[in-house]
């Protein structure tokens, strides 16, 4: 009889799956994944049962909705066992609620609280001994959904697929810090659309900036506001941050911006330990005035792959570079080794962020 983990059905395929698998030693980000994956389908108005399964290949139909519409949304979390101490989560609620919200603005139906949370969870559990121990790697968790109707008729899909994979993997950056190119021409989201959603698109439409940028020299595209490309937005994938002081400043959230869940960690762990954080419209001609005279002294990246990343310089082109005075800041550096004692349960957790999943 299949085992199960709260709400999970665990099939016996899983369960020797995950005995047959072997760690391999090079493992960077995201290429090795978890012998195992959740899976569940949406049909007649209704979720069926949520499974671990073996990790297998996909049969879809030419029609399938999602690979000519783009109905399909996605998340990204991970889990610790830094030293051999966890498994821990980290606040995988806010990825749950955003998960949600993404599906709402793409037409397709909520998830399950049980069903994505025991999930994330008994993919965890079940691969615990695959998770890294080393400090700054990790088990990336990508859960998704997309759209599963075989037509080509341009309608919202009534029926889904939702999935979570796995990946233990090394840090996401292999070099300390990034050079980022300000993109002054092309834009990735535009007000009324779905830059606040976390789905393919969004990133579909960075893709072609960043091969611009890495030609030139460059390892990251800073994205500006599309009606005046003047204020700053976010990264490919990462929100933005500038340090003045002891003032942390960052672009305020709006609809082409993504509300990232290690932005708001930053925030509050930021003002604990007695910064002062601004969320605020930034003009980037300002900014870069800024750190000439020497009054922005960092600027970092953030978000769940990355952690925190620091900024070395900003660019307008490969011979229009702004160095920054600190490359890897007292600032931007003290955060992230305080968010990842709490992520990798180093540290004590005065916000309750921390899961663990400790037999």
């Amino acid at each position: 009889m299949s085992q199960t983990y709260k709400s999970i059905r665990i099939s016996d395929d899983a369960s020797q799956a995950i005995k047959d698998f072997t760690l391999p030693e090079d493992l960077a980000f995201g290429k090795v994944m978890a012998p195992v994956m959740i899976e569940a389908d949406y049909a007649n108005g209704k979720w069926g049962d949520f499974n671990l399964v073996p990790y297998r290949k996909l049969t879809l139909d030419p029609t399938c909705k999602t690979l000519h519409y783009a109905q399909e949304i996605f998340e990204g979390l991970k889990a610790y066992h830094t030293n051999g101490d966890g498994p821990f989560l980290f606040r995988p609620e806010e990825n749950f609620h955003r998960f949600n919200l993404s599906a709402q603005r793409m037409a397709m139906p909520d998830l399950p609280r049980d069903g994505f949370m025991d999930g994330v969870e008994a993919i965890t559990k079940y691969c615990s001994h695959l998770i890294p121990q080393s400090s700054g790697d990790s088990f990336y968790i990508r859960p998704f959904m997309f759209a599963t109707d075989n037509n080509l008729g341009i309608k919202p899909s009534e029926t889904f697929k939702f999935m979570i994979l796995a990946s233990p993997s090394q840090a996401y950056f292999s070099s300390g810090s990034v050079k980022v190119l300000v993109e002054r021409n092309a834009v990735r989201a535009c007000p009324g659309g779905v830059g606040h959603a976390k789905t393919g698109g969004n990133y579909a439409a960075s893709l072609l900036s960043m091969i611009e940028a890495k030609k030139a020299g460059f390892d990251q595209v800073l994205w500006l506001d599309a009606v005046t490309k003047t204020n700053i937005e976010e990264m490919s994938g990462m929100n933005f941050f500038a340090v003045y002081g002891d003032k942390i400043r960052t672009p305020n959230l709006s609809e082409t911006i993504l509300n990232g869940i290690t932005r708001k960690s930053i925030i509050k762990l930021a003002n604990h330990l007695g910064y002062e954080v601004e969320e605020q419209e930034m003009s980037i001609d300002q900014l870069i005035a800024d750190i000439k005279e020497g009054k922005c002294t960092e600027c970092f990246a953030c978000g769940t792959a990355v952690i925190i990343t620091p900024i070395r310089s900003l660019g307008n082109s490969a011979n229009d570079i702004i160095e920054l005075a600190h490359a890897e800041g007292p600032v931007s550096m003290k955060l992230r080794q305080e968010l990842l004692n709490i992520q990798e349960g180093t540290g004590e957790d005065p916000f309750g962020w921390r899961i663990s999943l400790k037999d």
